[in-house]
């Protein structure tokens, strides 16, 4: 069993177990007989892991880690501003966000700091300390409770999905460590419980930082992780004498698509303008967005396999209980499902590139979208992963 320490400047994490996966190769979508018994032994260490955590806090403390979980048709676009340079940020409305005010260092874009508001739940792709979320930054927790916060993590994701968030984590913390102006690092990144963990009722585990948010819904036998943020900067960094390169699966699966296409499904999939930033980021939960690119339908099975193997690399990060049904659900969906691209159709070796992509069907949005900030686009990338049909499990928690 694999091991993973993990240290924030002089903060010292955890050192944890790299869990196995127990679950079965194949899961039918409605879970049937043993892939019912599966999720459900998953779901039980879910909640067994998340009432472990709580535990680690008296009953006043706990009230600043576990809220309520309120349920709504949709994410709401979430605004916040400053009144001035170096104040801190407080929400506001649409007309407030749209008012003059003074301009400088930390004022942020026209209109505010954006962020997506599900409840009592908030996250961005703003650092925490321009879009603050509910809960406690880990490095508010006591070493017992980071430990059980991680053995958390661990119990909902995926071995690869876990390791995916401690590389996210891992460049947030090289940004730190650089000198920003801003709230960064592995001591950033929030927690939050929202209702009561249980094995029937549902409930969500809210986890993450500027580039990172994890909306983990567990509803009896399903765990749905969309809406989910996750991104990089810098994209490559040193940690331990080694180099890591964050969301190398997801640039080097999509470009490997791209280049499988023929002349005429290249000419299909790539637009013929420019997309900067995320379409369907936080705020935009609910949106209609009219399809682009090439369909599902036109792609051979190789491709289509090849098209599966990019969306893994969302789909999977939550663990297999959970994922391989949603998997199943997104592969039905293949044949309407639309793949765009926009930018250039290369990148260097072992390094990520500086191409937008979108994956968008019945069940799944995907966008992969580099940054301009920073200067190199290819060492800045933010992605959005949604279902249409159940961000924040809508579709189980809703009447």
């Amino acid at each position: 069993m694999r091991k993973i320490s993990l240290m924030a400047g002089g903060l010292f994490l955890a050192t944890l177990p790299v869990m196995a996966r127990t679950v079965p190769a194949m899961a039918a979508a409605d879970l049937p007989g043993t892939e019912a018994d599966q999720a459900a032994s998953q779901t039980q260490a879910v909640t067994s892991a998340a009432l472990s955590f709580l535990a680690t806090f008296d009953a006043t403390s706990r009230t600043k880690v576990q809220f309520p979980f309120v349920t709504q048709k949709s994410g709401m676009l979430a605004r916040f501003r400053r009144s001035a340079p170096d104040q801190p940020v407080r929400p506001v409305t649409d007309a407030q966000a749209g008012a003059p005010t003074a301009r400088g260092p930390g004022m942020g874009p026209p209109g505010g700091f954006i962020g997506e508001r599900y409840g009592m739940s908030v996250w961005s792709n703003f650092p925490v300390s321009d879009v603050p979320r509910p809960g406690l930054r880990m490095g508010q927790l006591t070493d017992a409770q980071r430990i059980a916060a991680f053995h958390l993590l661990q119990a909902v994701l995926s071995p690869k999905g876990y390791r995916k968030v401690m590389d996210i984590m891992g460049g947030d913390q090289a940004l730190a460590d650089a000198g920003t102006p801003f709230a960064s690092g592995r001591a950033a990144y929030t927690i939050a419980i929202f209702g009561e963990p249980g094995s029937t009722s549902a409930w969500m585990v809210q986890f993450g930082g500027h580039h990172l948010g994890l909306n983990i819904v567990i509803d009896g036998l399903h765990g749905v992780m969309t809406p989910t943020l996750t991104g990089a900067q810098p994209a490559i960094y040193q940690a331990a004498g080694k180099r890591v390169r964050v969301l190398a699966g997801e640039n080097d699966r999509a470009f490997a698509l791209l280049d499988a296409l023929d002349a005429r499904q290249r000419q299909q999939a790539i637009l013929s303008y420019k997309v900067e930033d995320l379409v369907q980021g936080p705020g935009h939960d609910g949106e209609t967005l009219i399809p682009e690119g090439i369909k599902g339908s036109a792609l051979t099975a190789k491709q289509k396999e090849l098209l599966m193997g990019v969306i893994g690399e969302w789909a999977g990060i939550i663990n297999d209980a959970y994922a391989i049904p949603r998997q199943k659900e997104i592969r039905d969906g293949l044949d309407s499902t639309w793949f765009a691209w926009s930018g250039p159709t290369t990148h260097a070796p072992d390094r990520n590139g500086s191409s937008y992509y979108r994956i968008q069907g019945p069940r799944v949005l995907i966008e992969f979208s580099p940054q301009g900030v920073g200067d190199d686009p290819t060492m800045h990338v933010h992605t959005v992963y949604r279902d249409p049909t159940n961000d924040y499990g809508a579709r189980y928690t809703m009447p």
